[in-house]
């Protein structure tokens, strides 16, 4: 095989792939208790970081399209977690906003980050060096 020829074991897509995955189902058992999808899960904890907040300007900050986000925060909707309304200044915008039982459960949310890092046995400082390199790979390159 030459060096331009790298199997799959050794891509960094394929380990990117497989953390991704293994973060996701990591997360499962936390939030099956709390009714949540891991993407839900995303969603409450950036409103739990600022609401209320439009639905277009969630999914920027989550990078997630109007197409995702918007059944993500119906279905939270309908879990009595979050409300929606239009934005009484562009009837255009809905506002999302976590009701009191979305609040309530911020203790249990918040508290889902330590038992991660417990499970993957990663220190602060390892725990900030992989959001580093991960926050690095995510921006687009420079031209």
């Amino acid at each position: 095989m030459s060096a331009d020829q790298q199997s799959l074991g050794t891509q960094l897509s394929f380990a990117l792939y497989g953390a991704a995955n293994r973060m996701v189902r990591m997360h499962k058992p936390f939030l099956e208790p709390l009714g949540l999808t891991f993407p839900q899960y995303l969603v409450v904890l950036e409103l739990l970081d600022g609401a209320p907040v439009s639905v277009g300007s969630l999914g920027s900050r989550l990078d997630m399209d109007t197409g995702t986000i918007t059944p993500l925060v119906k279905r939270l909707e309908a879990a009595g977690l979050v409300t929606r309304r239009r934005d009484p200044k562009d009837e255009r915008r809905v506002i999302v906003d976590l009701t009191s039982e979305g609040r309530g459960m911020e203790a249990e949310v918040r508290g889902i980050t330590k038992k991660i890092k417990s499970a993957c046995r990663l220190t602060d400082e390892g725990v900030d060096d992989l959001r580093r390199t991960l926050e690095a790979l995510a921006q687009p390159a420079s031209e």
